[in-house]
Order: structure tokens, then C-alpha cells, then sequence
């Protein structure tokens, strides 16, 4: 596994531009041969716009193409700006040493860099020395001359707003221009979406690859020091430099920029290969989620709903929605309903349209047809144009409707009829809120008919499903408003004493583990340690019947797998019975707990990520944890406002609000004990691997810790002590 990229920000944003924006580009390995690498590379080059000055380096010719052709790096007549090595793997470190030397600024790593196995460090082991990887020493030798590079195992890169191509492989000529910085580590998906025929372009599109030294955030804040770059594309499969990274995010946010953002290795296989691929750590999904919610990143499933997404973000209108609801037309009306069942599947909410608007559509359609949303148009056929177009016109007047699409299969017209383009063309001159074309079958759509579109505005989506979540991603870009994180709340210095050292004693005693939670807001059951029957006994009378007992042995985790939880004691006589045992079975330490009455029962989680640190994890807790998938995760710090938010998207929602006549839940104190978790983790969570509460108990009274589990840091214990 290396991420080389992880914590180095590499060289500074001068050499970024420098490389981007290279006005001498050297190509070691050029090539004469039609076909070759060597070649196409050199091809690729020529074709830049901003014409920089290129120079070939190979040995074997002393001309290509009418161009000198150099042996070497060093008889150049001055350092490049950015060096092209399209050169085996076992001549990277030769080539990317003499550049340094010379002082060339950057470099593209094409190869994949692989070196099996490498060789030994020459410092011997007493003294440190480690084997190092092919891509380890590439790194060190960028990273000490202040050199930015570009791959290893990439595509290279296209500045398309500054009009320079450095790539190894054949692309379209011009590239597509447009509002989107393109960032993937996938030169597959670099190639197909700068091939997508879409209707949106790039400012800059990068594939990074393997990230040796320079990783995603930086080409993305060059992206954003853009003023034509108003969309942002991420294809991304591990998080390096994931400090910078959020960075760059928040400016995204404060620009009220849509990020849009597809991971690879949400599955353990999906993992699995991402590490085969390129030997990085895939980002945890978890990880992502919390990175999405906390700066409004919109996540996508595939490159369809990418594509899609991308399409409408690039073409949006000027006038922002407002969260209300879309508007569609139909020609059929099945495919009125399917498309309604799609989005309440996908959570796409229609507007709820007016009188006045009911009104006006009664009056356009024809009889037997009926003026709702979404709308069913097709009658006899006969005006289609001026029909349409004032339907969807009619729609879009409509306060309430925030985008409107035309839901039809764009499909070739054998007869030549283009009343459909020209209907959705008129609608959208006639309104600055978003039209847009809603077709059910990407197979069929007329290429001709949606380029006109697209060279008029009109985004086409090219899926139901695909276009509906395109939909949804502008409806939630709408409701999301930047704003920066709430600070962490003052550290009380006594408080964080006590928990230091309640942490410390987390590893022998769950009483430790609900009383570090009460330190920070979070209502915990009462609960005593013992070691003895007679202790059971008073601890029992202390708290009051009827009791909880459980084990308190240290290293049993789950409790309830070792069935060392007993329920619902109701006197001594049953107590010492069960206490008895316990201790035969488990032994005798064990803890007398407090019963909270029944409630909705939620789980609170505290994981670490290795890349974002301590993450909060809210879902459906007892046995239900286990059965649905139902969990949001975020980033620390929270506020109780956030944390309210966090618990609104949960499926469970819905009985915390009072489901079939329940009285609902306190839903303030489940969210400050949400928030103080939060606090929990700004202060101890680089002590903490891990911390679960389940079940947390809630009714109209509140929300109660009934258990919990602290897994502490191996440095907890000079925490405690410190």
C-alpha cells in the first residue's frame, strides 16, 4: 500500500501552475514510429493551443517531425517546464533524476511504475534501512527538487482553458470546452467523459493516477483560481492530502460550486481491487459520506448519473431552485406514471402547482385530459409545438416548480418532425429557470436533436433514473447553504481531566464508559461495579429495582454473545441468582445497571477514519442495527441544529416522531446528546479507536445510554495519566 501523496503537499502552487500551464514541454521517448507511444505523445503535444515549445528527446533520431530532436535531457537548450517520460518503467528513476538535476519543473509519469521486488536500501538494517519501491524513490527525487508530478499510471492531463495537451494517448482535437475541472484517478473515465458528447466541457481535466507527489486538491484549487471553472468532477478511488483536501471543498462551498463525486470500493471487494490496481487504501465509505454532507458534495453512483449531473450543473440557468419540486410533461401516459414511481424512489418530489396554474392547463389541453403535475399532454396530436411549449412554459410560471423537463423519448423522427427540440427551445427562452429534456432510453436518443438542444441550453439526461437523480442533486444544491463549521466548543479544563482519566479505566469497567459519557451531556444509565454477590446486592438497593445485570469482565466486548446479560431483575433472590451465574460462567466482576424503560432505540457511533479522524455515526439501533442499513455519518464538531439534521435522515425518523399515535421522542435531547459525542471526539477522539452506545433509549422524557463500548487508543493510559 502507498499513498505517497497522504500528508506532503508536495512542491508549491508556482510549479503547479508552471507544469499546467508549461510554455516548454520536453517528451523523453518520442518517436518517429507511426502508432508508437513515443509518437502519439508527440502528437498530443502539438496540437496545444497555447503553443508552447516542445522538444523531442530520444538518442536514436536527430529530428521528428521537422522538430531537433535531442539525445538527452541534458543538451536541451534550457530546462523544460514539464517533462514527458514515455519511458519503461526501469528508466523512470534515471530520467526523473536527470531532470531534477538540471532543474526541470515537472513531470508526467505515464508508466505504472512497477518494480518487483525492489531493491534493498544500502543503509543497513541497524540503521534503519528498509527496502524502498520503484515509486517511493520517483517521489523523493520530485518531492527534493521542489518538482511537481503528474501520474504514476495516468493519462496525463489537458488545460483545456489554457489550451496545453500533455498526453500519451489519441483525444479529440479541439477537447470539449466548458465550466468543469475534471479530476480522476481512472484514465479510463478520463478518456470517456472528454468523449461523452455531452453537453458540458472542461477548464482543466487531470488524470492523476497513482498520486506519487501531486494529488487531487492541488490540481483542483488551480481549478478553482479559474473564473470560468464553475463545476467541479472527482472520479476518485483513495483521500490523499485529505487536510488540503477539505480546503479546497470549503472554497468550493463558499463559491457555491456543485462538487460532484464518485468513489470506487464501497464493497470489500471493491476495496480489494482498488488496492490490486494502484496499492492505495480505498477512502472509507463512511469517510466519503461524512466528507459529502459537510461541504454539500454531491455523490453519484455511476458515470450515467455523473455524466447526467454534470450535463445540468454545466448548463443550469443563473436563477438558483429554491427546494420546492420539479415539473414534468409527458406525450405518454405510462411513462407519466413510471417516471412519478422512479422519483419517489430516488426521492424527487413533484411541486405541488397552483389554481391559477390548474387553470391555465385546462385550458391548453384537450378534452379527457386532466391539468396536474406531472402532465400528461398527448391528445390528438395536432399543434404539438405550441402546445408543448406552453404546457412547459406554464409549468415553469408556476412559483412552486423549480425546474421543469419535457420527459419524452428523444428519439430519431423518421418523418423529420422537430416539434419536440423547438417546443423545449421556446419554454426555455421564455423563463430562467432550468428546461431541460428527461429522456427514458440513453439508446435512443437522436444525437442531431440533442445537439440542437444542448447548443441552445437545454441539458438532455439521458436516463429516467439517471436524469431524476441529476434532478435531485440540483434540488439539494438549492437547499444546501455553505456555512462554516461550528467551533468546537472550550475545552473546560476539569471536565477534560475527568475524562482522561474515565478513559484511561474504560479497558476495565463499562461504569467508566457511561461515566465518560455523562461528562459530556450524554444521559447514561446509573450504574455500579461489583465483585461479590453481597456488593450486587446494595448496589441493586442503591439504584432500585428492577435491575440490569451484565458482565464487567474485561476483554468481553459483546456482552450479550456471551450471554452475560440479564434482564429485568426484579429482587435479591433472583439477583444473587444470577449473579452467581455469571460469575461461575464469566467470572465475578460485573456491573448492576439501572432499566430504562422501553423507548425507539438508536445507536451512536464514534470510528476513526484513517484518513479523516474521529467520524459520528448516527443509526437505528438494538437488534435493528443489524437489520436495516439506516446510518448517516458526519464530521465533528456539531451543533445541536446539525445534529438534528443528522437524525431527520434516518429511515427510524419516523418512529422518533411519534409513529401510529406513539408520543414522539424528545427530539432535542437526541440531538444534543448527538452533538455531544461530537464534543466527546473534538477532545479525547485521537485516544478513542472506537465507541459505540447501543441501545440509546429514547422517549418524551429523553434519550438515555442504556450501553456502551470504548475501545481506547494504545496511548489512552498517557492520556489518563496526563
Amino acid at each position: 500500500m502507498e499513498q505517497l501523496a497522504l500528508d506532503d503537499p508536495g512542491p508549491q502552487a508556482g510549479a503547479l501552475r508552471t507544469m499546467l500551464e508549461a510554455r516548454s514541454v520536453a517528451l523523453v521517448g518520442a518517436s518517429r514510429r507511426p502508432g508508437s507511444f513515443g509518437a502519439r505523445m508527440l502528437a498530443e503535444v502539438a496540437k496545444s493551443a497555447a503553443g508552447p515549445a516542445v522538444y523531442p528527446v530520444n538518442p536514436r533520431y536527430p529530428e521528428i517531425e521537422g522538430r531537433s530532436c535531442y539525445p538527452s535531457l541534458a543538451d536541451l537548450p534550457t530546462p523544460a517546464d514539464l517533462v514527458l517520460l514515455g519511458v519503461p518503467d526501469t528508466a523512470l528513476e534515471e530520467q526523473l533524476a536527470l531532470a531534477a538535476t538540471l532543474g526541470c519543473r515537472s513531470a508526467v509519469i505515464f508508466g505504472n511504475a512497477h518494480e518487483n521486488p525492489p531493491p534493498p536500501d544500502p543503509a543497513p538494517a541497524w540503521r534503519g534501512g528498509q527496502a524502498r519501491s520503484l515509486r517511493q524513490r520517483l517521489a523523493s527525487i520530485a518531492l527534493s527538487a521542489g518538482m511537481e508530478l503528474c501520474g504514476a499510471g495516468c493519462m496525463g492531463f489537458a488545460n483545456v482553458r489554457h489550451g496545453l495537451r500533455a498526453m500519451g494517448y489519441v483525444e479529440p482535437d479541439p477537447l470539449p470546452a466548458g465550466p468543469v475541472a475534471l479530476v480522476t484517478h481512472s484514465g479510463s473515465v478520463f478518456s470517456a467523459l472528454l468523449r461523452t458528447r455531452r453537453g458540458f466541457g472542461f477548464t482543466l481535466a487531470v488524470s492523476s493516477g497513482q498520486e506519487l507527489v501531486t494529488a487531487a486538491p492541488s490540481y483542483l484549487s488551480y481549478a478553482l483560481d479559474q473564473p470560468e471553472t464553475t463545476v467541479l468532477a472527482l472520479v476518485l478511488e483513495a483521500m490523499r492530502q485529505p487536510d488540503r483536501l477539505r480546503q479546497v471543498l470549503a472554497r468550493a462551498a463558499e463559491r457555491d460550486l456543485p462538487v460532484v463525486l464518485l468513489t470506487a470500493g464501497r464493497s470489500a471487494t471493491g476495496r480489494a481491487m482498488v488496492a490490486a490496481h494502484s496499492g492505495a487504501l480505498a477512502g472509507s465509505d463512511g469517510g466519503w459520506e461524512a466528507l459529502a454532507r459537510a461541504y454539500g458534495i454531491h455523490r453519484v453512483a455511476d458515470l450515467a448519473e455523473m455524466a447526467d449531473t454534470l450535463e445540468l450543473f454545466a448548463l443550469r440557468t443563473r436563477r438558483r431552485p429554491r427546494r420546492g419540486g420539479i415539473a414534468t410533461v409527458h406525450d405518454s401516459g405510462l411513462e407519466r406514471a413510471h417516471v412519478a414511481d422512479v422519483a419517489d424512489e430516488v426521492g424527487v418530489p413533484f411541486a405541488p402547482i397552483g389554481a391559477p396554474t390548474m387553470a391555465r392547463l385546462a385550458g391548453l389541453l384537450d378534452p379527457g385530459l386532466l391539468p396536474a403535475n406531472p402532465l400528461d399532454v398527448w391528445g390528438t396530436g395536432t399543434g404539438t409545438r405550441e402546445l408543448f411549449a406552453s404546457c412547459l412554459q406554464t409549468l415553469a410560471d408556476d412559483e412552486s416548480v423549480d425546474a421543469v423537463a419535457l420527459a419524452v423519448d428523444l428519439i430519431p423522427e423518421l418523418d423529420g418532425d422537430t416539434a419536440y427540440q423547438l417546443a423545449v427551445l421556446d419554454a426555455a427562452g421564455s423563463t430562467d429557470k432550468p428546461v431541460v429534456v428527461l429522456s427514458n432510453l440513453a439508446s435512443t436518443v437522436d444525437r442531431e436533436a440533442a445537439a440542437l438542444l444542448r447548443g441552445g441550453g437545454v441539458p438532455v439526461l439521458e436516463g429516467t433514473r439517471t436524469g431524476l437523480l441529476a434532478l435531485r442533486h440540483l434540488l439539494d444544491h438549492a437547499g444546501h447553504r455553505p456555512a462554516p463549521p461550528p467551533a468546537p466548543p472550550p475545552v473546560i479544563p476539569a471536565r477534560a481531566e475527568r475524562a482522561r482519566r474515565l478513559l484511561a479505566a474504560c479497558h476495565e469497567s463499562g461504569a467508566a464508559q457511561l461515566g465518560l459519557l455523562r461528562e459530556y451531556g450524554i444521559a447514561a444509565a446509573r450504574a455500579e461495579r461489583v465483585t461479590g454477590a453481597a456488593a450486587a446486592a446494595a448496589a441493586a438497593r442503591r439504584i432500585g429495582y428492577p435491575v440490569v445485570l451484565k458482565t464487567d469482565e474485561p476483554g468481553i466486548a459483546h456482552k450479550s454473545d456471551a450471554r452475560g446479560v440479564l434482564l429485568g431483575i426484579r429482587d435479591e433472590a433472583e439477583l444473587r441468582a444470577g449473579y452467581a451465574d455469571l460469575a461461575a460462567r464469566l467470572g465475578p466482576a460485573a456491573l448492576v445497571c439501572e432499566t430504562i424503560p422501553p423507548g425507539t432505540e438508536l445507536a451512536l457511533g464514534l470510528v476513526r477514519d484513517p484518513d479523516l479522524g474521529p467520524l459520528i455515526v448516527v443509526g437505528a439501533g438494538g437488534v435493528l442495527v443489524e437489520l436495516i442499513a439506516d446510518r448517516a455519518v458526519a464530521l465533528p464538531p456539531l451543533s445541536a441544529d446539525q445534529a438534528a439534521r443528522l437524525v431527520g435522515e434516518l429511515k427510524v425518523n419516523r418512529l422518533l416522531a411519534g409513529a401510529r399515535g406513539a408520543a414522539p421522542a424528545d427530539l432535542g435531547a437526541i440531538a444534543r446528546a448527538v452533538a455531544g459525542l461530537a464534543e466527546l471526539a473534538g477532545e479525547l477522539g485521537e485516544h478513542i479507536d472506537a465507541l459505540d452506545i447501543n441501545p440509546l433509549i429514547c422517549d418524551a422524557s429523553g434519550a438515555v445510554a442504556a450501553d456502551a463500548l470504548v475501545i481506547a487508543s494504545r496511548d489512552a493510559d498517557r492520556a489518563g495519566s496526563g
